[in-house]
């Protein structure tokens, strides 16, 4: 089973969710190869709970994860802290809906919930808890105590970091953060659009039908890691095609007139 464990649904956080657009993304996911993603879409995204009411009418969905013509997507939010960095959250939608409840009150800049908050809430649920792009300039994990990092469950080896900073270097320091800290490492691509997809993903030795077993196959090491030799290509042109994109959608957002001042 070929997964990718940290994926969005829309172009940005700006946007809105659409059900084309995320068909597209889908085509071409399994057209990568893949077998199953998980959704970790930004918690404090433009209108959040509208990505799960599009899927639950788009695709039928039996308690673990959505059936999208053989893709299986597993639910999960990509979660902000106060202290800088990201937490890709993946479990039953449920309890992903469940924190992002909780969540209300920490979407904004400046206002995010601490790390060691996050972990006693999410620790609540059986999630798979992965620290995301450990090593990003921007939104980096390493600054925080030992104790605190293994409260999570692995760490991301991330397709936008590998093209940023080197395959090899990003991947050394990755895999060595995470053993120093008895982690194992995840792959996911990290993408907002249809190109990045198999650029970087797992291969489980088995399929997974639940969360759980999914947590189970990972904190066993059941899996490898798979990376593309067309990973930097691939990251490139999505880079490229995403601010294509975002710039196409501000040109067709409708001009200002007198009677809207």
């Amino acid at each position: 089973m070929r997964i990718d464990l940290h994926t969005h649904a829309k172009l940005s956080k700006a946007t809105d969710f659409s059900p084309a657009y995320y068909e597209e993304m889908i085509a071409e996911a399994k057209a990568n190869g893949l077998n199953a993603l998980a959704l970790t879409e930004h918690f404090n995204t433009r209108n959040f709970h509208e990505v799960y009411d599009n899927l639950d009418r788009l695709y039928p969905f039996n308690g673990e994860y959505y059936e999208a013509d053989g893709l299986r997507i597993f639910p999960g939010m990509e979660v902000d802290i106060r202290e800088t960095g990201h937490i890709l959250l993946i479990g039953r939608k449920e309890h992903i809906l469940e924190v992002r409840h909780a969540l209300d009150n920490y979407t904004e800049k400046g206002s995010f919930i601490p790390f060691d908050e996050l972990m006693t809430l999410a620790e609540r649920y059986p999630l798979l808890k992965i620290g995301a792009h450990p090593f990003r300039v921007s939104t980096p994990l390493h600054h925080l105590e030992a104790e605190q990092l293994r409260r999570l469950d692995a760490f991301d080896l991330n397709a936008k970091d590998m093209y940023e900073y080197g395959n090899e270097v990003n991947r050394a320091n990755v895999e060595r953060f995470a053993a120093e800290l008895g982690k194992p490492v995840t792959a996911g691509s990290d993408t907002h659009q249809c190109l990045q997809y198999g650029s970087l993903y797992n291969e489980l030795h088995r399929p997974c039908d639940s969360v759980a077993e999914l947590k189970q196959a990972i904190l066993s090491g059941a899996y490898e890691l798979r990376i593309a030799d067309s990973l930097p290509l691939q990251v490139k042109a999505s880079v490229m095609l995403k601010k294509l994109l975002k710039r196409l959608a501000q040109l067709e957002e409708p001009t200002p007139t007198l009677a809207d001042a």
